[in-house]
C-alpha cells in the first residue's frame, strides 16, 4: 500500500494497482500548484463529507478517469444525480471492494456543498487491505466513537486531522491515536490557510514524548506501508 499526501486532506492509495483518491482539493490550493490534476489516476474517490476543501476537484478527475465516488448515501446520491457512478454508505456498513474492505465510520463534524445542498452526515473510512489497514479519519472532533474501531480491527496507519479550529488539534490527535490503538499516525488537515497552521516541530516533539510517531509528509511526498 503507498500512501501519497496532495495536500489538506487530500489524499493518493495504490493498493495492487488499484488507485484511489481521498478528498481530493488540490487545484485552488497554492500549496499544492505542482500537482497536476489531469495527471492523477483513479479508479474510486472517497468522499468523507461534502465541504468544498474536500470535493472541489471530484467532477473533473471522475469525469476524466470514470472512478467509482464511495461515500454516504447522499453524497453519492448528488454524483449519481450528475450522471457519474456512486457507490453509497453509511455509518457501520461496510463493502468489499477489489482493493480491500471498506467500513464508513464516524465523524463529528459538517457536512454541505457549497450550494447549501445537504451532504448527509460526515465520515471516516476504515480499510481493510490484504496486507495493511488504515484508518481516514475525515474532519472530526476526538469522539469516543473512535474507540470501536480496533475492535475490529488492527490498525497499521491513523490518519488524523491535526489542524485544530475545524477539527481535532495535535492534542486530541494524541488521544485519538490511543483510542484506535495505532501509534503510527499520519498528519493531514493542516497548515493550507491560517486557522489551521501548526508548528510542525513541536506537534512531533508531542508524539515523539508520548510514545508516538507522527509524519508529516509534504505535498507529493510518499509512504509505503
Amino acid at each position: 500500500m503507498k500512501i501519497t499526501f496532495y495536500g489538506h486532506a487530500s489524499l493518493g492509495i495504490e493498493v495492487n494497482d488499484v488507485n484511489i483518491l481521498v478528498d481530493p482539493f488540490i487545484s485552488a490550493n497554492e500549496k499544492a500548484s505542482h500537482i497536476n490534476i489531469e495527471e492523477l489516476k483513479a479508479d474510486y474517490i472517497l468522499v468523507t463529507h461534502a465541504h468544498q476543501d474536500h470535493i472541489l476537484d471530484v467532477e473533473a478527475i471522475a469525469k476524466r478517469t470514470n472512478a467509482v465516488i464511495i461515500s454516504n448515501a447522499e453524497i453519492a446520491t448528488y454524483y449519481q444525480n450528475k450522471g457519474f457512478e456512486a457507490h453509497p454508505m453509511n455509518h457501520g456498513g461496510h463493502w468489499d471492494f477489489e482493493f480491500g474492505t471498506v467500513k464508513y465510520v464516524v465523524a463529528l463534524h459538517s457536512s454541505s456543498f457549497p450550494d447549501g445542498t445537504y451532504g448527509g452526515q460526515p465520515g471516516g473510512f476504515v480499510i481493510e487491505g490484504e496486507h495493511k489497514n488504515i484508518y481516514i479519519a475525515g474532519d472530526t472532533a476526538l469522539t469516543y466513537d473512535m474507540q470501536l474501531i480496533p475492535l475490529r480491527t488492527k490498525l497499521d496507519l491513523a490518519i488524523l486531522p491535526i489542524g485544530d479550529n475545524f477539527t481535532m488539534g495535535v492534542d486530541d490527535a494524541i488521544t485519538a491515536s490511543d483510542f484506535v490503538e495505532c501509534d503510527k499516525v499520519l498528519g493531514y488537515h493542516f497548515d493550507t490557510f491560517g486557522y489551521i497552521e501548526i508548528d510542525h516541530e513541536e506537534a512531533k516533539r508531542k508524539f515523539f514524548d508520548n510514545d508516538k510517531d507522527l509524519m508529516l509528509l509534504e505535498i507529493g511526498e510518499s509512504i509505503e506501508l
